[in-house]
């Protein structure tokens, strides 16, 4: 963990040691719960205030003020309706991506499967989202699939009556995304229906933010080669940090999302004409 001169008590989260909680049956100070709370963020990559909550059986007010407090003190950092790594340079783990907000991810596949039609050609991107548009997809009719995401390419061969084309370039072994210079050149061949796109982060000026140069610049050539592009992004993308620019909202023709949006987002999407779905 970095060092903070904020800590006190050696190295330990800024705490009140005369607050007090129940925690497996005996007690103990708030110090000992923001560390825990500091382990499960490791653990799971990004975790829920009513998660929590629960794990604590504290109220919802006392895990925001937990939350507030190592946030201020660069430990996490804030995203709606939780917190997750403070750091703006390295994602978190692939595996942990697929299961949070899971439930939500799906909802956006859905959606935004709804508005992709029959016999379409789209390019689907990297990313735990996009690979759930992917199964919303496979009751579709003769799709053409251009994809640099190899988990996207196996979801879609269960429907045989699909093209599927997987770019060329370098396997990311973590997450078995297709990046490089190959990848890039193999997407600006296609001029495509759609471009299916899922984003790290959102800041609150509409910049979308990704972690990785690479995976950035073939996303950067989807939204160049598709006739419409489609953003899926969960709620906890808006206001999280990533380090590498990709675009911005105002190019996006649709995003699909499972809240609405902040206030500034909505306005620059409705601006430059693009729609919003929520479920």
């Amino acid at each position: 963990m970095k060092e903070n001169p904020k800590k006190r008590d050696h190295g330990h989260p800024e705490a009140d040691p005369s607050s007090l909680v129940i925690l497996n049956g005996r007690q103990a100070p708030v110090r000992q719960r923001r560390e825990k709370i500091l382990q499960l963020v490791r653990d799971k990559g990004y975790v829920t205030n009513e998660f929590l909550a629960r794990h604590f059986s504290v109220t919802p007010q006392t895990i925001r003020r937990d939350i507030n407090t190592l946030c201020r003190d660069g430990w996490l950092q804030r995203y709606h309706g939780g917190a997750g790594p403070s750091s703006s340079t390295e994602n978190v783990a692939y595996f942990d991506r697929r299961v949070i907000c899971l439930k939500e991810k799906q909802q956006i596949g859905s959606m935004a499967a709804e508005h992709i039609s029959e016999k379409a050609s789209l390019f689907i991107n990297i990313g735990t989202t996009t690979e759930e548009v992917a199964r919303a997809l496979c009751g579709h009719q003769q799709l053409r699939v251009i994809t640099n995401n190899l988990n996207v390419a196996a979801i879609l061969s269960k429907n045989e009556n699909f093209e599927i084309m997987v770019s060329g370039g370098k396997i990311r072994n973590r997450d078995f995304a297709v990046t490089g210079e190959a990848t890039v050149d193999f997407i600006r061949q296609f001029k495509v229906d759609y471009g299916i796109i899922g984003i790290s982060g959102i800041d609150s000026d509409g910049s979308l933010m990704d972690f990785d140069y690479g995976e950035v610049r073939a996303a950067r050539t989807i939204i160049d080669n598709s006739r419409k592009v489609y953003l899926v992004a969960d709620h906890t993308k808006f206001g999280r940090k990533a380090m590498v620019r990709l675009g911005n909202i105002v190019e996006i023709d649709a995003l699909f999302t499972d809240r609405v949006p902040p206030a500034p987002v909505i306005k620059m999407m409705k601006n430059a004409g693009g729609k919003i779905y929520t479920r």
